[in-house]
């Protein structure tokens, strides 16, 4: 009998944030930075269009959709490519740069799949210190060495809040050799109103060595649809395309993303709401000594190590009250910590009412 072999990889598969409570036909999700005002009314009626035909590919270029990003960001189009998310971006640069033994720099607290990506073609991740749960620029240039190849980071990060200011980011390039790729990933950029941050794809637009991640995930409330885009170099996205699947993003997709970017009315609202709820939300853990980052995404870090609740103890008070956060602890190995999704109104104000429930019991 012959066995089949395989390669074997040494990750911890990602996990979502839980979307679902046992014996609850409703659980208020809270877990996964989603969208918390649902999907423009424009994307809808794209995706509810009776012509679409759905027996023919997708256009495999997204032509339309890179015609609409580059108007909308004026960005050169020839320099977009888009894919089944962001992170199947990340998956090909992965594919593209690295081999056996090279080595990837990420934050020590950062998306998951920077790392799995990386670890699944060979390379070795090296994990720089945060500060503060803050990205460290001298952490992550103590870190560099002949063998680095990316330095992957979200600004803001995720699952921190926290961010790095425009001129941190400049100088993090500026220090960086040439020839190591930094990849930043502006997954929640249109959440940040503080004066002292720009995008990276503001920032490094014209940069060669620099690649940008963009995703429709999150404000846009696409996330069920799968698309994200990437802005790099002619030779990088000439190279990207030549691996792509013919066919990665779907019809929908490209429609309901081509409407979601028409439409600023939503996009201003979902900031709005964003801004007013996490405020909120934050001045009110602060009385029970739960202390989080400052506004930045659609999302913050609870901390508990002033409060008299453990954060794991408070999670599964939560789920016996219908309502999710995301365990920091597996995956991020961020110990004492929960991330809080900024919800729909009506979900923010019963994880209010929990709280007080939990702690005036």
């Amino acid at each position: 009998m012959t066995n089949l072999s395989f390669k074997k990889i040494n990750i911890d598969a990602y996990e979502p944030g839980k979307s679902s409570i046992k014996k609850l036909k409703k659980a208020i999700k809270l877990s996964a930075n989603e969208s918390a005002l649902g999907v423009s009314h424009k994307a809808k009626k794209a995706i509810s269009k009776k012509n679409t035909i759905f027996f023919r590919y997708p256009d495999g270029k997204s032509k339309k959709l890179r015609d609409q990003i580059s108007k909308k960001f004026k960005c050169n189009k020839d320099k977009i490519i888009c894919g089944a998310g962001s992170d199947e971006i990340i998956q090909m640069l992965c594919q593209l740069f690295l081999k056996s033994k090279d080595e990837v720099i990420v934050p020590q607290y950062s998306f998951l799949m920077y790392r799995i990506y990386s670890k699944i073609v060979g390379a070795k991740v090296i994990f720089s210190k945060e500060l503060k749960f803050k990205i460290s620029i001298s952490e992550i240039l103590k870190k560099v060495t002949k063998k680095t190849k990316i330095v992957f980071l979200a600004n803001p990060n995720n699952p921190t809040g926290t961010y790095l200011d425009k001129f941190e980011l400049i100088q993090l390039r500026k220090k960086l050799r040439r020839n190591i790729l930094l990849v930043v990933d502006d997954a929640y950029f249109e959440y940040m109103k503080n004066s002292d941050y720009k995008s990276g794809l503001d920032l490094f637009k014209n940069k060669n060595n620099v690649f940008i991640l963009r995703t429709f995930s999150k404000i846009y409330g696409l996330a069920s649809l799968r698309i994200g885009w990437g802005y790099g170099s002619r030779k990088i996205i000439d190279a990207l395309n030549l691996i792509k699947p013919p066919f990665n993003v779907n019809e929908v997709a490209q429609l309901a993303a081509i409407e979601s970017l028409k439409d600023k009315k939503f996009v201003s609202k979902s900031v709005k709401h964003n801004l007013f709820y996490a405020s909120k939300i934050k001045k009110f853990l602060n009385k029970y000594n739960i202390y989080s980052n400052e506004i930045s995404a659609n999302f913050l870090l609870l901390n508990f190590s002033k409060c008299k609740f453990r954060a794991k103890n408070f999670y599964e008070k939560l789920k016996t009250k219908g309502i999710i956060l995301r365990s920091t602890e597996y995956g991020y190995k961020i110990k004492n910590c929960l991330r809080l999704t900024i919800g729909s109104k009506n979900d923010n104000l019963k994880f209010m009412r929990s709280v007080e429930s939990i702690f005036n019991k």
